[in-house]
C-alpha cells in the first residue's frame, strides 16, 4: 500500500507520536486538579468528574488514536476516537462525533462537501502502517474498493466486539447522529452492523447532548450476560465509560429466581394482558371511605367529614400518579384539612414539626392502611398466585379459567421464576415510578416480550430509545411479530422503523445460504446483500460427527482469527469431551449464539438445531450468520430441505 519510508507515511507517524504525547499531557493536567472544594458534596462531585475525565483520556496503545484525515482549502484535521489538543489548545485530533467530522463519513464525489482530500489510515495494533487517499475534488472516490476499509472490516474477530468508528457507512452515520429526541427502530439483517450502530449512537448522544444526559444517563440493554460481556469494551474505546449496561434479566433483578415455569405458563406471564391484571390487583386495594375521621390531639378533637375524605381519595385516583404517591397525596390532604381546623380555632398556623407528627399520627396511618394500604410487590404477586378467589377477581374478564389455572402456584410460598421477576417489576412500577434514563439502547429486541418491553418503557418515560433487532432472528416463545407492536409496548409508537440490508460482516456465500431459510420463517423482512465476495463455505456430509467436527476445527486453526463451534444445546458436552480445551476455540450452545461473531464458524448437525425448539429454523438462521469469514457445516442427518434445495 505505502512504502515504510514514504515521507508522507513518516510524517503521519510523527503526528501520531506527537498526538500521544499531547494526550499524555492532557491527562497529567487533569491529574493535577485537586478534589478540594467548599463542601464535602461538591468535593465528591468534582472528584467523580475528575476520575471520569481521566478514564476518558486513557491511552490505549493498541488502539489507533486517529484513523482518518480531512483536508479542505483552508482547514486540515485528523479524525479519531477522542479530541486531542496541544499545549496551546489547538486540535491535533478531532473527535469523530464533532459536527465537522461528519464529512469524513458523508462526503463523496457526488457531494464532496468542500472536502479536497480524505485520507484513511491502516494500522496494525497501534502502529500506523499505511494510508489511502481519495481526492474528492478531482472525482477520485474508492468507496467499496478501498483496501484499507476492506481490511478493517475483515480483520479477524479475536476477543470482545470492537468499535466500527473507522468504517461507519453513510446510512449508518445517519442513524448514529439522529437527534436525542428521536426514537429509532433498526431492522438489521445479519452483518449490517446494527449493534455497532446502537452503541455508536449512545457514544454520539453522550458527546452531543452531554449536559442533558449528565443526570439521566444512558442505558444499554442486551439479551444475556454473555452478549453484554462481548460488547462491554466498545464504549470505553470511544471515550465513554459512564454508561449502564445490563442484560434484560438484570433489569428486573429484584427477587431471587429459584423457580422455572413451564413454557405455556411463562408465555402467559409475559402476555401484555397481565399488565391489566396487575393494575387491577394494585388499584383494587383502594376503597371509598365510609366514615368520618376523628383525631385527638391533647384536649383538642379534630374531625374530617366523610365527603371531604371521599373527595381526597377521588382526586388522587383521578391523577395519573403511582399508587404510593396517591397514598401520600391523601395523607397530605388529611393533614391539610386538620391544619385548616387548627388555624380556624386558634388563629395560628402549625409548623413543619406539627405537620410531620400529624402525618404519622396513629389514627391517620390506620385510616390510610384501611382505605389505601401499603403494598409489597412480592407479597401481592404471591397472593395472586396462591389465592384462587383473589386471582379470579383480578383476572375476571381478562383471562379464561384455564389461563387462571395456569397461574396457580402449587405451594403457599411460590419459588419465583424469571417471568415472575418481570411481573414483580410491573407491580413495583405501579407503586412507584423507577428512575428514568435519557436514552436507552435495546439490542436483540425481537425477543422481548410485551411485559419486558413495558419494563424498559418505565425506565425511558421521558427519554428516547434505539431499538435494534431482526425479526428473522426471533426465537423466544413471545418473539415480536412486527416492530410497530414492539414500539407500542415500549411506549414509543411514533418511533421510526429503518431497515439496514447491506451486510459488511457476513460473506456473500454464507448470507445467500442463510437467506434460503427466510421464506420459511414467517416474517416480512428484506433479504440482506453482502459487500464481501471473499470467505469460505463448506458443507460436509459426515459419518462420524464428532470426528469430522474435530477435523474441521484443526483446519480452521490454520487460519488467523476466532473459531466458534455451534451445536444444539444437548450436543455440547459430547463435543466438548471430543474437542478438549483450546483458547482459540469457543464451544457455543445454539441458544446462546445470538449476537456473537466468529471468523470461522463450524455448525454441527443443523437438523438437531432445528428439531430442538418450535422456532428451530430461525435458530438455524441465527447460527449460520455468526460467521464473518468462513462457515463449515458438518452433518450426518439430512439437511433441512430449505438448505438442500
Amino acid at each position: 500500500m505505502n512504502d515504510a519510508l514514504d515521507p508522507t507515511l513518516l510524517a503521519e507517524r510523527e503526528h501520531l507520536d506527537k498526538s500521544r504525547v499531547a494526550l499524555g499531557h492532557m491527562r497529567q493536567r487533569t491529574e493535577a486538579i485537586g478534589d478540594n472544594a467548599g463542601d464535602e458534596l461538591t468535593a465528591f462531585a468534582l472528584g467523580r468528574l475528575r476520575r471520569q475525565r481521566l478514564a476518558d483520556l486513557a491511552d490505549r496503545p493498541d488502539t489507533p488514536l486517529f484513523f482518518g484525515r480531512l483536508r479542505w482549502s483552508a482547514e486540515d484535521y485528523h479524525i479519531g476516537r477522542r479530541h486531542v489538543v496541544d499545549g496551546g489548545g489547538n486540535p491535533m485530533v478531532l473527535d469523530w462525533r464533532a459536527p465537522l467530522s461528519r464529512t469524513f463519513y458523508q462526503a463523496s464525489v457526488r457531494n464532496p462537501m468542500d472536502v479536497r482530500l480524505r485520507r484513511r489510515f491502516g494500522f496494525d495494533g497501534g502502529d500506523l502502517t499505511s494510508f489511502e487517499d481519495e481526492h474528492l475534488d478531482a472525482g477520485d472516490e474508492k468507496g467499496e474498493s478501498s483496501q484499507i476499509l476492506a481490511t478493517e472490516i475483515e480483520r479477524p474477530r479475536v476477543g470482545p466486539m470492537r468499535d466500527i468508528v473507522a468504517t461507519i457507512q453513510p446510512e449508518q452515520d445517519d442513524l448514529v447522529r439522529a437527534d436525542l429526541a428521536t426514537t429509532i427502530c433498526v431492522q438489521g439483517a445479519p452483518g449490517t452492523g446494527k449493534t455497532a450502530v446502537g452503541l455508536h449512537r449512545a457514544a454520539f448522544l453522550l458527546y452531543a447532548f452531554r449536559e442533558q444526559l449528565k443526570r439521566s444517563g444512558v442505558l444499554i440493554v442486551g439479551p444475556n450476560t454473555a452478549f453484554m460481556s462481548y460488547i462491554d469494551n466498545v464504549l470505553p474505546t470511544l471515550g465513554e465509560v459512564d454508561v449502564t449496561q445490563l442484560a434484560v434479566d438484570e433489569l428486573t433483578d429484584t427477587v431471587a429466581v429459584r423457580g422455572e415455569d413451564p413454557i405455556e405458563v411463562a408465555r402467559l406471564k409475559h402476555d401484555v394482558r397481565m399488565a391489566e391484571v396487575l393494575r387491577r390487583a394494585v388499584w383494587g386495594h383502594v376503597t371509598v371511605p365510609e366514615d368520618s375521621l376523628m383525631i385527638a390531639e391533647g384536649s383538642w378533637r379534630w374531625r374530617l367529614g366523610t365527603e371531604y375524605l371521599r373527595r381526597a381519595v377521588s382526586e388522587a385516583l383521578a391523577d395519573d400518579i403511582p399508587y404510593l404517591t396517591g397514598r401520600e397525596r391523601v395523607r397530605a390532604q388529611i393533614v391539610a384539612g386538620l391544619r385548616r381546623q387548627v388555624e380556624l380555632r386558634s388563629g395560628d398556623s402549625p409548623g413543619e414539626a406539627w405537620t410531620r407528627r400529624m402525618g404519622r399520627h396513629k389514627p391517620v396511618t390506620a385510616f390510610l392502611d384501611e382505605i389505601w394500604p401499603e403494598l409489597d410487590p412480592k407479597r401481592l404477586l404471591a397472593r395472586m398466585l396462591t389465592d384462587a378467589d383473589y386471582r379470579a377477581r383480578v383476572c375476571e374478564g381478562i383471562l379464561s379459567q384455564d389461563e387462571q389455572d395456569l397461574l396457580a402456584s402449587r405451594t403457599k410460598n411460590p419459588r419465583y421464576s424469571r417471568a415472575d421477576a418481570v411481573l414483580i417489576d410491573e407491580i413495583a412500577g405501579l407503586l412507584e415510578r423507577p428512575g428514568g434514563f435519557g436514552h436507552v439502547v435495546v439490542d436483540e429486541a425481537q425477543d422481548l416480550s410485551a411485559m419486558q418491553c413495558r419494563a424498559i418503557a418505565r425506565r425511558s418515560t421521558h427519554g428516547s430509545i434505539t431499538v435494534l433487532g431482526d425479526l428473522a432472528q426471533g426465537t423466544s416463545p413471545w418473539t415480536a411479530a412486527d416492530w410497530a407492536q414492539s414500539l407500542a409496548h415500549l411506549g414509543k409508537p411514533e418511533g421510526e422503523i429503518v431497515a439496514l440490508t447491506t451486510g459488511f460482516r457476513v460473506p456473500a456465500d454464507v448470507l445467500e445460504l442463510a437467506n434460503r431459510l427466510l421464506p420459511s420463517l414467517d416474517v416480512d423482512v428484506p433479504e440482506a446483500r453482502s459487500l464481501r465476495s471473499d470467505g469460505l463455505l463448506e458443507i460436509d456430509e459426515s459419518s462420524d460427527l464428532e470426528t469430522d467436527v474435530a477435523a474441521a476445527v484443526d483446519r480452521a486453526l490454520s487460519w488467523e482469527g476466532s473459531i466458534g463451534v455451534i451445536a444444539a444445546d444437548a450436543a455440547i458436552e459430547k463435543l466438548r469431551a471430543r474437542l478438549g480445551d483450546n483458547d482459540r476455540v469457543e464451544l457455543v450452545p445454539a441458544t446462546l449464539a445470538k449476537g456473537l461473531e466468529f471468523d470461522h464458524v463450524i455448525v454441527a448437525e443443523p437438523a438437531d438445531i432445528v428439531a430442538a425448539e418450535p422456532l428451530g429454523l430461525r435458530r438455524l438462521y441465527v447460527v449460520l450468520t455468526r460467521a464473518v469469514s468462513r462457515l463449515t457445516v458438518v452433518h450426518t442427518k439430512p439437511l433441512p430441505p430449505q438448505l438442500s434445495s
